[in-house]
């Protein structure tokens, strides 16, 4: 099968990377998405393994359709008798640009009565009315510059729900993205487990949470559903083997060095919790502290975090200020290296120092800009 990962902008190198490190060394990029080759068996690793990748995809067809007669075609000459039932619950997920099939709630209508007169004609006898009440299949359909790409979603729920964030708090990060700045970090549990890691805005947890569960080999799916599981066609025990693999290699009995903290106490409350449904509670020494009474007399550690800014506080100079007071703690750390994600425009002027790297990144469709501050290198024995 034809297997599509879209990604969000800015981390196709991350996703490739991971993808590298789960086998999948054959892995190109294309409007904002990963193709690999695979069968149900990887469709459930990559569902399991996957920390920021957002869903997997199996794509079924391609075809040129430049008005509603050619898509009704192209999605009937599909064999959707393989992939559903007669009682499937089929919802449409469309977009389009730049082509003349611009109505997307029309082409969705569209691609569905093809889907419906397929199974009629293939599965049902000619039967024209279906229950819909059986397994979820959503059909996706993206037409760009009049071709049409036409897949099913194995996952179901984004790959960025977990399942541990169960409780609202203000401006959360999503988790694949957060699990994107560690992999960008140089924060490396395999390598050395004791390297320090802290998030001093932590908020509702996500950021420790996903570097704890990393450092633990916790794969990020290994607690939740997919949509797959639930389809009469594909194989048995496919999810099964994919979570024994995921729980046999995890990291028993070890402890991370991580930090995670944040001047609200309900913040500090809901993120224990949190790590608590991750599985990772022990593995996290969190703390309501001020970021500027953060210190260490540990060396060489990351320090990822997502401060507040515009969304969160109302007044552009107390986010100049935090900033400012930020620069301070980390030069008090002159080992550390610091990856710190906003979208406050004058954050290196108020920082202190202009960033050694940047990189353009989204958060919750916020143009934000990933600062990294590299550390002193540890001195190598000779």
């Amino acid at each position: 099968m034809r297997l599509s990962i879209p990604v969000a902008a800015g981390l196709e190198s991350v996703v490739k990377k991971q993808l590298y490190s789960l086998g999948y060394g054959k892995a190109p990029a294309e409007n904002g998405r990963i193709l690999v080759e695979g069968d149900w068996e990887d469709v459930a690793r990559l569902n399991v393994f996957l920390r920021s990748g957002e869903r997997v995809l199996m794509v079924l067809s391609e075809f040129e359709a430049a008005t509603f007669d050619e898509l009704y075609d192209g999605f009937y000459a599909i064999e959707w008798e393989r992939f559903l039932e007669t009682d499937s619950r089929i919802l449409m997920d469309g977009k389009s640009v730049s082509s003349k099939l611009a109505a997307i709630k029309s082409a969705g209508g569209v691609a569905k009565k093809a889907i419906i007169r397929r199974l009629a004609d293939k599965k049902s006898r000619g039967r024209q009315t279906f229950s819909e009440n059986g397994a979820r299949t959503v059909v996706g359909f993206s037409i760009f510059k009049d071709r049409v790409t036409v897949t099913i979603d194995t996952s179901g729920e984004g790959l960025h729900k977990r399942g541990y964030r169960s409780l609202a708090y203000t401006a959360p990060i999503k988790e694949t993205l957060a699990a994107a700045l560690i992999d960008l970090s140089f924060y490396n549990p395999e390598a050395n487990l004791e390297k320090p890691f802290a998030d001093l805005f932590c908020g509702s947890g996500t950021i420790p949470i996903e570097a704890a569960m990393r450092a633990l080999r916790i794969a990020p799916g290994v607690n939740r559903d997919f949509d797959f599981a639930h389809w009469k066609f594909v194989p048995q025990g496919a999810l099964k083997r994919a979570k024994e693999e995921a729980r046999d290699n995890e990291r028993r009995g070890e402890t991370p060095k991580i930090f995670a903290s944040d001047i609200s106490k309900e913040a500090i409350s809901i993120a224990k919790y949190h790590a608590k449904r991750a599985g990772v509670n022990g593995a996290i020494e969190f703390a309501v502290r001020d970021m500027r009474d953060f210190s260490s007399v540990l060396t060489h550690g990351v320090l990822i975090s997502n401060p507040p800014y515009g969304e969160r506080l109302s007044d552009e100079r107390e986010v100049a200020a935090l900033t400012r007071d930020l620069g301070r703690t980390f030069f008090a750390l002159p080992d550390w290296s610091a990856y710190v994600l906003t979208p406050f425009k004058e954050f290196e002027r108020r920082f202190g120092k202009s960033a050694d790297r940047k990189k353009r990144l989204f958060n919750a469709n916020i143009e934000c800009c990933l600062y990294t501050y590299f550390g002193k290198k540890p001195e190598i024995d000779q």
